[in-house]
Formats: structure tokens, sequence, C-alpha cells
């Protein structure tokens, strides 16, 4: 039986073409990320189970890790997320470190996924976390740092929203004002996560298995049906919870005069379903009508070096993954061209006497800095042009021998413009290409 020739199923082969459509939204990552001197990490591909188990969702656990023993008895698991691991390195060196650290990773995730559109079982994503930082500020920092990435994209409010809740006041109304038990707040938190998933009708008849007295259900519609910070401020002052809930109160404070909160939505069914956050949760939220979903999701956790038995360290950040992002650009128009490669220049020549001279070439103008390849073997003249435009070549060289005399016509093929230099000024042909 032959081979199949497809990859795993959920996991995606990278072709030339797909490389330089995930090089470009890697270098984006990069630049945002260091834009705000944030640097890179990185961790290794397998993990023990046990390090998932103590802070990762049961779903995850029972259902989306790859995982095995090895063959010296361990437990070990594929990275499904990055974010365990983070807590592991951070936990090893931050009392060594001055505060805040700002660090991001684009690391290569698996989880046994359902493929679909916009999920696989493969994929990369863009962590960005800052630890130590100011009660606040790092939020401020984060967000700004997302929709920084965001808007280098040519992406405007228009085509996104970042949705924003605080778990602080989810626990208010779960515990304080519902006083629920944990087994119920837990059920209730996993509710109001897929709470857009479900249709009004189908949210309102689970709050009512949930919630069994009406002032109570009552109430949780109230929560639920908050959308902005000015409703938000008066529910917290109306049930005497600005106190427990004073950071979040700080942050809209703080952001509320800048580009940020343009941006910025309240969403109380945002609670991100993940134990350790502990603050502000926030999704950046699609608004076109064929792709609304969460393209990014984050949040503030205080406890997420507990299970290393180091005390709380505040941290907040973010994960945005290469499919969910790639989809955006394409669904609004601003993901760019890329089915071509884009090389500075392609040397011919059209005489194999010549072989060595091309190749000497085309070495020295590579020391220059120009991407440049050298057509392997002589070409017939009439086939050059059409080699160079299906590579997606503007400029090409030609050396040929001419009265005795070795010279290359060097041309640039969208202005029709070309220029006789002699083989051995790499420099000359640098600068027709560099003025061009």
């Amino acid at each position: 039986m032959a081979l199949n020739k497809k990859p795993y199923k959920g996991c995606r082969d990278f072709f030339p073409r797909d490389m330089r459509e995930r090089n470009f939204l890697f270098e984006k990552m990069k630049t945002a990320a260091e834009t705000f001197a944030y640097e890179p990490y990185d961790g290794p591909l397998l993990e023990e189970v046990d390090l998932y188990k103590a802070k990762s969702g049961e779903e995850l656990i029972n259902d989306q890790i790859y995982n095995f023993t090895d063959r010296g008895g361990r437990n070990v698991a594929i990275r499904p997320e990055m974010t365990p691991t983070l807590a592991r390195m951070v936990a090893n060196i931050h009392k060594q470190e001055a505060k805040p650290l700002r660090w991001y990773s684009i690391p290569n995730l698996m989880r046994y996924e359902k493929p679909q559109r916009g999920r696989v079982r493969e994929h990369w994503q863009f962590n960005v976390d800052i630890f130590g930082a100011p009660a606040v500020h790092g939020e401020v920092e984060i967000l700004t740092l997302a929709l920084f990435y965001m808007k280098s994209f040519g992406a405007t409010k228009d085509m996104f929203q970042i949705l924003i809740n605080d778990r602080a006041i989810v626990d208010c109304v779960f515990n304080d004002l519902l006083k629920l038990s944990d087994d119920e707040a837990y059920k209730m938190y996993k509710l109001i996560d897929n709470a857009k998933k479900m249709s009004e009708e189908k949210l309102n008849e689970a709050i009512a298995e949930k919630l069994a007295d009406e002032e109570s259900r009552s109430l949780m519609h109230e929560y639920l049906s908050l959308s902005t910070f000015e409703g938000l401020t008066f529910f917290l002052n109306k049930f005497e919870l600005t106190e427990k809930c004073e950071n979040v109160l700080e942050f809209i404070d703080q952001i509320r005069d800048t580009e940020l909160f343009e941006y910025l939505k309240f969403d109380p069914t945002i609670v991100r379903g993940l134990d350790y956050y502990t603050g502000i949760v926030f999704e950046i939220f699609d608004l076109h009508p064929d792709n609304r979903r969460a393209i990014a999701g984050g949040g503030a956790y205080a406890n997420l070096l507990g299970i290393f038995n180091e005390s709380p360290l505040s941290g907040i950040g973010f994960g945005l993954g290469d499919v969910t992002m790639k989809d955006f650009l394409e669904t609004h128009g601003l993901m760019p061209d890329l089915k071509k490669p884009n090389h500075d220049f392609i040397l011919f020549y059209t005489d194999e006497a010549n072989s060595v001279q091309a190749s000497r070439l085309a070495s020295d103008l590579r020391s220059l800095g120009l991407k440049t390849e050298l057509n392997l073997g002589k070409i017939k003249f009439n086939k050059i042009f059409k080699l160079a435009l299906s590579k997606n070549y503007n400029y090409i060289g030609i050396m040929e021998e001419k009265n005795g005399k070795l010279e290359v016509q060097v041309k640039n093929l969208s202005q029709d413009t070309s220029e006789i230099i002699d083989p051995s000024d790499s420099q000359k042909i640098q600068s027709f290409i560099n003025k061009e």
C-alpha cells in the first residue's frame, strides 16, 4: 500500500509560499514584542504531564494532550500550551531578576482538537507576558502591546474589539451575591464561558437549572446585561462591590483618555475558563460577520507560581494563534500577496564557459547583502525573461561575451531600463538596483 502523501490530520505542510505567510506573521509578532522591550524565550517541546495537571483545565488533560510514557517510565506530553512551561521557567529565576520580566515566545503547540475553521491540531502561538509589574500598569501595557500588534497590519476599530472583564467581579457575583458553593461556581463559570455559543433561550434555561430562586436568576441576568464601563461602575456601586473590585475601576480610570479605551468593551461573559486567572481577562474579537470569533485571549494572574510553592507574583499575558490571525487578516483583506518570492537579483549566463565568472559575481553580490540567485547552467536568451518573471524577479543580469569582452547587462524589468556593467564591478550592480 502506498504511503499517504498528506500530513497528519490537523497538521499542515508549509511549502515556500506558506512559509512566506508564516514568516510575515512571525516578524510582525517579533517586532511588536521587541518594540515594547520584551525578550524572547523558549522551552522544551516535551514536558511532564504533571505540570499540565497542576495548572491546566480538565478538558485539556482528559481530551486534548498528546502524551506517552518514555523509555525512562516518565509520563510526558507534547506541549499543548506554553503558560505552564513559562511558570516553571519564571519560578526558577524570578527572585534573582529585576522586575518586571517582559518575555515573549512563538512556540509550536499540539492539541488533539477536532479540525475546523480557525482550529487545527498543531499551531504556533504568539505568547506575551509581563511579571512583577505594579498593579494595573502591567494590564495597560499588555493590552497596549496587543493593540499595537493588531494595528501594525492596518486593522481598525471597526474590524475588531477587545472584550474585557475581571475575575474579581465574577467572583463577587458568584460568591458574595449568589452565595454559590465552589462546585456551583465552577459550573457557572463553564456556563458563562460558553454563553456566546448558546441561543438566548438555551442560556436562560441553563441559568434556571442552576439557580433555583427568582431573585438569583434576576441578579444573574442583570449582571449578564452589562455592556459598558458606566453600567459596570453603577452595578458595583449598587451592590457595594467597589472595594473588592478596585483594580478594575483603577484600570478604567487609567485608560479612559487613551486610544486603547476606544477599542475596549466590557463583556460579562469573558471569564477565560482556566483557574489561574485572578484579575482582568480579555479576548480580541473579530467583528466581521463571516468570522465572528475570538482571535486571541489572555488575562492577569497572581498565583501562577503557586504549584512550585513560590509566593504570589503578579503577571498578565495573552496568547494569539497563527491560524486565527491569518483568518482575520484574510477576512478583512489585510493579508499581503505573498504568492511569489521576493528576491533581489537573478543572474544568467548564455555560455557554459562563463559559469565560473558568473558564480564569482553572484558570491560578490551576496556579500554585499543582495539576495541573489544564480541560474545554474547556460540558458537560451529567448527563455530568460519568461523565467525571471515566473520567479517574480524585477532585476536580472545577463552575462555574455561581446567583442571579446565579458559584460553583464543589468535590467529593471518593470521600468525597462538597463545598464552594461563590468562583471568585476559588483558594487555598481548594487548601486543600479538600489537607485532604481
